[in-house]
């Protein structure tokens, strides 16, 4: 969601998110992803929310095979590309500076024969959501997107107005401050909401929502 630079001396222990590429191998398959701090900031490295949420969707406990998914602040794309080899059809979205740089890892993670099952799409929360009709997907995917308190609001209203009573949200992120766990609490006003994972070597939490039935649709 942010394309924030940042003094890359002011934090040398994360002198791995400057490399230019990190590799994985996940849902069968070896992938690498383009980075890109310098350009686009946090958008264009791979946090470990991402990775444990990815690890999460392989494990099976979320049905993804011919489901319809979409990715909010997909930044570099590892989320939803794990998402589509596994078998669903993904709408990755992020803010426009950052799509060419997700178009490209796309192109150069997912097979041929799946490109059809990925569209990348430009998508700033709380701006033009009558783009993304609501009750169109049955999993939203989101890491490491809570961070931002000004876009708390936006956030909130991306994901009530996306999803219907059936919508399953997966948000996968560190706690770090209060301003998080405020953000939570308003979620829970609007969703019913349930940790279902956590990492504890990476201090990364899961956390599912589904929309309260007794609110109604945007």
């Amino acid at each position: 969601m942010a394309l924030v630079p940042y003094d890359e001396n002011l934090l040398p222990a994360l002198s791995k998110l400057h490399q230019t590429s990190a590799e994985f191998h996940l849902a069968n398959h070896k992938i690498r992803l383009s980075q890109d701090w310098n350009r686009l900031g946090v958008a264009a490295v791979v946090w470990d929310a991402a990775v444990v949420l990815c690890m999460f969707l392989e494990m099976g406990k979320v049905e993804l095979k011919g489901t319809k998914v979409i990715e909010l602040g997909a930044g570099t794309g590892l989320v939803g590309i794990v998402a589509a080899l596994l078998g669903a059809n993904v709408t990755i979205t992020d803010r426009q500076p950052a799509l060419e740089f997700l178009a490209a890892n796309v192109r150069e993670n997912v097979p041929p024969g799946q490109q059809g099952a990925v569209r990348v799409s430009e998508l700033t929360w709380g701006e033009n959501l009558h783009l993304y009709p609501t009750g169109s997907f049955d999993l939203i995917l989101g890491a490491d997107i809570v961070y931002l308190e000004e876009t708390f609001p936006a956030l909130l209203q991306t994901l009530e107005h996306l999803s219907s009573e059936k919508t399953v949200v997966l948000l996968s992120c560190r706690i770090r401050y209060e301003r998080d766990e405020r953000f939570l609490m308003e979620l829970r006003q609007r969703f019913a909401v349930q940790e279902v994972h956590y990492d504890s070597q990476r201090d990364i939490h899961i956390y599912r929502a589904v929309k309260n039935k007794t609110n109604t649709e945007l």
